[in-house]
């Protein structure tokens, strides 16, 4: 009997994951858009080679953007980003998540339609 319980506990303890694991989370933010490119600045004002730190962070960013309003809000505050710091190159900003490998559904542009990000 006590291994059918201890079954039955796990079971149980399992669907609560799954079901934690499926909610949705609370939209991104600026603060975690902006945090994950920070190590990328150098490389977005340069060009070159992005660093493997930014990297991890352009794929950190990436399997953050789980909801269209996630992508949304990030296109937005990169959009701001880049408005603010006209120095960032344009070429570069496009490149970057090919450079690290990552599909990223967000350009990082400051003329992007945030709207139309699906």
């Amino acid at each position: 009997m006590k291994g059918v319980f201890k079954v039955a506990m796990s079971l149980v303890v399992l669907a609560a994951v799954v079901q934690f694991m499926a909610m949705p989370s609370e939209a991104i933010s600026c603060g975690q858009v902006e945090g994950s490119l920070a190590p990328c600045l150098q490389y977005l004002l340069g060009g070159g080679t992005p660093s493997g730190s930014c990297c991890t962070g352009v794929k950190t960013l990436n399997g953050m953007l789980y909801s269209q309003l996630d992508r949304q809000t990030a296109c937005n505050c990169l959009k701001s980003a880049a408005q603010r710091n006209p120095s960032i190159k344009p070429d570069a900003a496009a490149s970057l998540p090919g450079k690290c490998g990552v599909s990223l559904p967000v350009p990082i542009s400051p003329t992007t339609n945030c709207n139309a990000i699906p």
